[in-house]
């Protein structure tokens, strides 16, 4: 090569470095760049301004002329505004937050008072001893769910006694109570730390896949922490939940249960849907592992065996008694003994008699089947 053309090409290579360095200056950096270039058309929210929870909901109003003649629901309700305004500094009471969304029935139903809704959506949430976690939930979703549109409401499932916490079952028990009441559309399998900061993630199935909902938690930088993730939310019809045999039974203790889900799901011929990591953001209520609800050093052992087991374990194999059903203002609380773990030397709660933690008051069990 000459010398005026080694010149030439240095000359070159000089001028498209430069300007390389200054289309990434000016996207911001390498990340700013790949989603600029990758852009969906999804909005880009800007999540440094955010709206009260309540915001609009006083908009929501029954017709004088009563419920006959209503319209259906809107595709996209008028009444979202985008990212919220999510706070846990201060614990609401219950009868501040009834007092609030006086549209909710007793048992924690809602069905808009001035349109058709086209969604029908059932929240089932584990619990126990999550009582101040309860309460911001309710706070935060029942306007949420309002502003949606959405026909919906909120069971807690709560596991009696002072056995190991078995999250898998206790939703497998909400799926079956719940459906005793109504024919949901969607099936909403819910943590009650996690907190949805964005009104347009609406609570809706995809009639095609189970969907990942919290895609983008605060604990892991508002990032999926690993391709086959399920955990904290999601989202199921009841046909999809039966394709699967809902979730497993076996796992007592944290840890587990949500990459058996991801697997039972592909095995059943199914994939995970998600939204966008924009519109997918939840915030977590900060708190150590409960008592009772230990790492469960059985885990990764079950997840060999899923392939083998995911037929015979799940909604086929359930079983649990009822020992309360009660209908608060603000949710149905249905307490049940789900037995003991079976690495644990305490014996199983007799019928009739009822465990440590459930509800005073209420005599009688029923069997759940």
């Amino acid at each position: 090569m000459s010398p005026w053309l080694d010149r030439q090409c240095t000359f070159l290579i000089l001028v498209a470095s430069q300007l390389c360095f200054l289309v990434y200056y000016s996207f911001g950096g390498l990340q700013s760049m790949v989603a600029f270039f990758s852009w969906s058309g999804e909005p880009a929210w800007d999540y440094t301004k955010t709206h009260d929870v309540y915001t609009n909901l006083s908009l929501i109003q029954r017709p004088i002329s009563g419920t006959q003649g209503l319209p259906d629901c809107p595709d996209k309700s008028p009444y979202l505004v985008g990212p919220l305004s999510i706070q846990f500094d201060r614990i609401p009471s219950l009868a501040g937050i009834q007092e609030r969304n006086p549209l909710v029935q007793e048992g924690g139903f809602y069905t808009p008072p001035n349109c058709m809704p086209q969604y029908r959506t059932a929240l089932i949430i584990p619990h126990r001893n999550r009582e101040t976690h309860l309460r911001h939930f309710l706070y935060y979703l029942h306007p949420f769910l309002q502003r949606q549109q959405l026909q919906y409401a909120i069971y807690i499932i709560h596991q009696a006694g002072n056995q190991t916490f078995n999250r898998a079952k206790l939703l497998n028990v909400g799926v079956k109570e719940a459906l005793r009441d109504e024919e949901w559309d969607c099936l909403f399998l819910h943590d009650v730390d996690l907190i949805p900061e964005n009104d347009h993630n609406v609570y809706i199935c995809d009639t095609q896949n189970p969907k990942h909902v919290s895609i983008a938690m605060n604990k892991f930088g508002y990032r999926l922490p690993y391709k086959t993730y399920f955990g904290g939310v999601s989202a199921v019809t009841p046909e999809q939940y039966l394709q699967m045999n809902g979730f497993p039974n076996e796992y007592w203790g944290w840890g587990g249960e949500d990459d058996d889900i991801a697997t039972r799901l592909q095995l059943a011929g199914m994939r995970i849907s998600r939204p966008p990591l924009s519109l997918g953001r939840y915030k977590m209520i900060k708190h150590k592992l409960d008592r009772g609800n230990e790492e469960n050093p059985k885990r990764f052992d079950l997840l060999f065996r899923t392939r083998r087991s995911w037929r015979q374990d799940g909604m086929n194999s359930l079983s649990y008694i009822t020992l309360s059903r009660q209908q608060m203002p603000l949710f149905t609380n249905i307490t049940v003994d789900i037995g003991p773990d079976p690495s644990s030397k305490s014996q199983r709660v007799p019928q009739g008699r009822k465990p440590k933690g459930a509800e005073a008051g209420v005599s009688g069990t029923s069997r759940g089947t």
